[in-house]
C-alpha cells in the first residue's frame, strides 16, 4: 500500500553539473535552482488533465521561433 502525500518532501539532483531542489508536495511538483528561491512549478491537475504537455509543448514552438512543423 502506497503512503499519501501529507507534506513536503525535498530532494537535490543534478542537472548538467548543476544542483536543484524538487519538492513534491499535495498541491503539486517545484524544481528550483539550488541557492534560488524561483523555480518552475506545476499543479497534479494541470499535469493529469494533460496542460503540462500543452504548456511544454507552447514553450518548445516559441523556443524555436514560433516555426512549428507538424
Amino acid at each position: 500500500m502506497a503512503t499519501k502525500l501529507e507534506k513536503v518532501l525535498k530532494r537535490e539532483i543534478d542537472i548538467d553539473g548543476k544542483a536543484y531542489m524538487v519538492a513534491i508536495s499535495p498541491e503539486g511538483v517545484k524544481v528550483t535552482q539550488k541557492g534560488f528561491r524561483r523555480g518552475q512549478e506545476m499543479s497534479w491537475r494541470s499535469i493529469v488533465s494533460g496542460a503540462a504537455e500543452l504548456d511544454g509543448q507552447l514553450r518548445g514552438s516559441l523556443d524555436s521561433g514560433g516555426e512549428g512543423g507538424e
